[in-house]
């Protein structure tokens, strides 16, 4: 070809190409770098969005915690997918090297982390209410509000002083935005779950209601370091319940101090003024001093039938109990263990 003219035309289209093909692909490497290129640092591994927070928040969340490694790509390519619309509270899992596409799709669509709430040996409802606040996105306030509320309470058949019976322990899956209302209502289908036909039966034949069940528990827990324990510890409060007997159990007299560092429950502390303190009031207090185990309360439903009335302590710290059928008995065995306590200067 030796046509000049023709020549430039071909110069021309080579030069016009190549700009298209370098435009081409300046414009494929920043939708790469927008879209499909790691983005997602480990500075965290959660991404919380509270209900309501806007898409501008969640981008100063993105930057004060450093979450990508370029907010403007995010920005960008988050208004390209319309995110900024589709803004959903939650908590999301955050994956180091996660490109903005995957992490806006699993932002825009909802797609979090659930929480494995499991909860156990709780005493008080302000420690409930503040662990709660820990693992959902309701705060300890909102929950103690709730667990304080006696409207609440009465509507799902409970009093304040005894509401604590609707929360068995175990673990459950939440989505971390779940409301405090949300929750409350879970727990309360919970309780229905757990108090089957069966379990009413039971606790029919022991002429107690599941409230009563559970309050019985809860000083069985709080008295049983070993479950297998438990059963034969429910016996002997139901025999001195059926006698009319103070129940004289150490753990309520702890709960009523609110002191839960004692060690050694002295004659001070069982002159306690509280309707907890069943060395002072016959029956069972009004609400139960911790949460009941499902182990607990099993043991008093399906408790080991015998006729002792006593128990204390052994000697060896085993953690399990003498059992005694006389005050006579008993008090032999409370002898050893405050000799025990004495040796290892246990005092309080």
């Amino acid at each position: 070809m030796n046509d000049p003219k023709k020549k430039r035309i071909l110069r021309l289209l080579a030069g016009v190409v190549f700009a298209v093909l370098l435009a081409g692909g300046v414009v494929a490497y920043k939708m790469y770098i927008r879209f499909l290129a790691p983005s997602v640092t480990e500075s965290q591994p959660y991404l919380y969005i509270h209900t309501g927070t806007s898409f501008e928040e969640v981008m100063q969340e993105l930057a004060q915690k450093n979450i990508v490694e370029d907010t403007a790509s995010f920005h960008w390519a988050a208004n390209w997918m319309k995110y900024p619309s589709r803004v959903k509270p939650g908590k999301y899992k955050l994956s180091k090297g996660m490109n903005n596409r995957r992490l806006i799709n699993m932002l825009g669509g909802g797609f979090q982390e659930p929480v494995h709430l499991r909860f156990q040996n709780i005493r008080l409802k302000e420690e409930f209410a503040g662990f709660l606040g820990t693992q959902l996105e309701p705060d300890s306030i909102a929950m103690i509000n709730m667990l304080n509320s006696d409207s609440l309470a009465a509507a799902y058949g409970f009093t304040t002083e005894n509401f604590f019976c609707m929360f068995i322990p175990n673990t459950y899956e939440f989505f971390w935005n779940t409301s405090a209302t949300d929750f409350f209502e879970r727990m309360h289908t919970e309780y229905q779950k757990f108090w089957t036909d069966e379990r009413m039966n039971k606790a029919r034949d022991l002429n107690l209601s599941p409230i009563q069940v559970s309050i019985l528990a809860s000083i069985v827990k709080g008295e049983a370091l070993h479950t297998d324990e438990m059963p034969a510890i429910a016996g002997l409060y139901l025999n001195r319940l059926r006698k009319g007997m103070l129940l004289q159990a150490d753990p309520t007299v702890i709960y009523a101090t609110h002191d839960f560092s004692i060690r050694r429950v002295l004659f001070k502390h069982l002159r306690t003024e509280s309707p907890y303190n069943t060395y002072i009031y016959k029956g069972l207090p009004p609400g139960p001093i911790m949460m009941p185990s499902i182990a607990s309360l099993d043991a008093v439903l399906n408790h080991q039938q015998h006729d002792y009335l006593y128990m204390c302590a052994k000697d060896d710290f085993s953690g399990y109990h003498n059992f005694a059928r006389t005050e006579a008995e008993h008090l032999i065995n409370a002898r050893k263990f405050q000799q025990a306590l004495n040796e290892r200067n246990i005092k309080r």
